[in-house]
């Protein structure tokens, strides 16, 4: 899961930062909101935290345009303005929900959680992610395959989440980029593919009937044999 922070406290931001790394997520971080508003924007986020006070664009503002834009990703509103008409403003704004500061780590925690099950407003069913004999699961960086399992490293997970929910569909070197590697990051094709070995040899390990298939050019996707 990949969380975008925008926040121009760069010591709160920071330690945001940290918080969500140990507990597994992937995390990046907007200190404005014009560069907030064009991160949000590329679609590669599961969550948004959002400051409402931030330079060059203001986060209830950076929120009507993401929503204006038609883009559905849950945002949760940090904020020091606890008054109503703030807390209003900001869930009439297009906000998931509204926490104020200084707020509990466990609170804070909790809504990301509830967040990122409700998705695109819908529930999930256990969170694992499954495609043909497969099964990822997101508590342990677990896949497995009947009886066999192995562990996959943060990256790895991220690819193979990534290419399991697309399924049959094909994936770009760019799309995967921006997904695991993020939007500023200087990663290139070489590394995907680097990664993509990674995967193949552990598929084999796993004696899967999945395989990754390369699209010369293009990308890659799964394909389920028999």
């Amino acid at each position: 899961m990949r969380i975008l922070i925008v926040e121009d406290e760069k010591r709160l931001a920071g330690t945001l930062a940290e918080l969500l790394h140990r507990r597994g997520y992937t995390v990046d971080v907007s200190y404005d909101g014009v560069s907030g508003l064009d991160n949000a924007r590329s679609g590669i986020y599961d969550l948004v935290l959002l400051d409402a006070m931030l330079p060059g664009l203001d986060g209830f503002t950076l929120l009507q345009q993401l929503r204006a834009g038609g883009d559905t990703v849950p945002v949760l509103m940090l904020t020091a303005r606890s008054d109503l008409s703030d807390r209003v403003r900001g869930l009439d704004c297009g906000a998931d929900y509204y926490l104020t500061k200084p707020f509990e780590t466990e609170e804070l925690l909790a809504c990301i959680r509830s967040l990122l099950r409700r998705g695109d407003g819908q529930p999930r069913q256990e969170d694992a992610v499954t495609c043909g004999d497969l099964r990822l699961e997101p508590g342990t960086f677990l896949l497995r395959c009947g009886q066999r399992e192995v562990r996959l490293s943060r990256r790895e997970y991220d690819l193979m989440e990534l290419l399991m929910k697309n399924g049959s569909q094909i994936v770009s070197k760019e799309q995967l980029i921006l997904k695991v590697w993020g939007y500023d990051s200087a990663a290139e094709d070489n590394n995907v593919e680097v990664y993509i070995s990674f995967l193949r040899r552990k598929l084999e390990h796993l004696h899967s009937a999945v395989k990754i298939r390369t699209h010369r050019l293009v990308g890659y996707c799964l394909e389920v044999g028999a």
